[in-house]
């Protein structure tokens, strides 16, 4: 069955006349006779009385006409809908965020991609990066923006660099290494460390912690940077954080070295995968967009991990 065939149908439903019917679909009236009577060969009975001053429905017409109504008006929503999505119109776009973005940043790219794409719906979802990752491929995201300490290359990903930003540790202004301008690693051992959830670097850090006979230990766990954050405020321990996303009062950011840690947020989607045209828009956004006051299309050479 056809949209055609149930255009075609109900024309001569309201019309009872197969003539006045085919000028109002514009075909033919063969064409138009054709088309229905394939349609009855696929239900199976006719559809039509055609007597020579009197065509009306019959009773199998009457049965399937309210169903090929809704079949109408339901192909026609369909295509409003995909005009819309495809012209932007009215397009939902799935992203995700990584909970540990200073949210400024996030905030100032959904409001341009709100003021120059107004069709363009965002449906936003913070989260760690591994779990937005495997939600990205899975397909329950078209987009994700996150970082990911690893260097091995992800084949089914594709990503654009945003920005970098070094690791700090995050400590109360009378820490007994606030006065320094920068802290090594093995300046960390015996620390008290306030654990969070969601960094990124869970687990990879932990190796090189190890590595340099540095242990610390942790007082409490949260899956909140503004708790993380208050914590420390109150002395009650250390915390490892992106330098932006210091930015609570009685808490001072120190970067790391010995190693250095540095994490790179990319726009992320999935590699070979067709996009929608609110993707493109998004994507557009964030390479036009200054990050930390720097344009995303000029980032630093990469420093020593």
């Amino acid at each position: 069955m056809e949209i055609s065939q149930v255009r075609y149908f109900l024309a001569v439903a309201r019309e009872l006349n197969f003539t006045r019917a085919a000028e109002l679909c514009n075909v033919t009236q063969p064409a138009l006779s054709r088309a229905i009577k394939l349609l009855e060969d696929e239900f199976g009975g006719e559809l039509f009385h055609r007597e020579r001053r009197n065509t009306h429905l019959t009773e199998l017409g009457r049965m399937v006409e309210t169903y090929l109504e809704g079949v109408f008006e339901n192909s026609q929503l369909a295509k409003q809908i995909a005009d819309q999505y495809v012209h932007m119109k009215k397009a939902p776009l799935k992203v995700g965020i990584m909970s540990t973005i200073a949210p400024d940043e996030i905030v100032e790219l959904i409001s341009s991609v709100r003021t120059r794409h107004p069709g363009v719906e965002l449906h936003l979802c913070d989260a760690d990066a591994t779990s937005l990752r495997r939600r990205l491929v899975a397909g329950d995201l078209e987009v994700a923006i996150y970082a990911l300490p690893s260097n091995t290359p992800d084949d089914e990903v594709h990503t654009l660099p945003l920005f970098r930003e070094q690791m700090v540790m995050a400590i109360h202004p009378e820490h007994r290494l606030a006065n320094q301008q920068c802290v090594r690693v093995r300046d960390m051992n015996s620390e008290s460390y306030i654990h969070r959830n969601n960094c990124e670097f869970a687990g990879y850090a932990d190796a090189i912690l190890s590595e340099q006979g540095v242990t610390v230990s942790p007082v409490y766990w949260s899956d909140r940077d503004d708790w993380t954050l208050s914590m420390i405020a109150a002395g009650l321990g250390f915390g490892f954080m992106p330098q932006h996303s210091v930015n609570h009062p009685g808490v001072v950011g120190l970067p790391i070295t010995e190693p250095e840690f540095w994490r790179e947020v990319n726009l992320v989607t999935v590699r070979g995968r067709r996009h929608s045209p609110a993707v493109g828009a998004l994507v557009r956004e964030a390479v036009q967009k200054k990050w930390f006051g720097e344009p995303a299309s000029t980032l630093p050479a990469a420093a020593a991990e």
